[in-house]
């Protein structure tokens, strides 16, 4: 008998790409040639935020979308990116087998922490990636400290002194 490793959520993820599948095709033929605009008009693209010393930097995937086709805004402490990825107009709809990439609009809104100066901000779009880079304002940034060690200038000068 030959040993066979068990993964117990192979069994559950197959068992969800199945019901989804199912949901898929039945959710297609109630709703007919409708169904398919909704499959396309919403989604959100993945986003990365990270923090510098010096900004608040946000990296949106946004492949496939025309960067005209792009809006940040900053409006009481909230940042939004709103867009739009529109199908090809060279391949006509009804040729298509499979659709998987999500089209349509799409809208990603932040909070933003008071420390970010919303007057100084810098967007960048570069191989299908938005980089939004917000700089901090100056009372956020890291300050370095200089420590004064007490009472070694006393015992350096006192030395010195004693050996006059």
């Amino acid at each position: 008998m030959a040993i066979v490793r068990w993964e117990p959520f192979r069994e559950l993820l197959s068992t969800q790409d199945r019901f989804n599948q199912l949901f898929n095709q039945t959710f297609s033929q109630v709703f007919g040639p409708e169904s398919r605009e909704l499959e396309k008009s919403s989604w959100a693209p993945a986003v990365d935020i990270y923090e510098t010393g010096n900004n608040l930097v946000i990296k949106a995937e946004l492949p496939g979308v025309d960067p005209k086709d792009v809006d940040v805004r900053i409006e009481n402490g909230l940042l939004t990116i709103t867009g739009e990825r529109k199908l090809e107009k060279d391949v006509k709809e009804g040729n298509y087998r499979r659709v998987e990439r999500s089209y349509g609009s799409f809208v990603r809104s932040f909070n933003l922490p008071p420390t970010i100066n919303s007057e100084n901000v810098n967007a960048e779009y570069k191989d299908g990636v938005l980089t939004l880079t917000l700089a901090k304002r100056e009372e956020a940034k890291p300050k370095s400290i200089k420590i004064q060690v007490a009472g070694s200038e006393g015992k350096a000068q006192a030395a010195a002194g004693s050996t006059k």
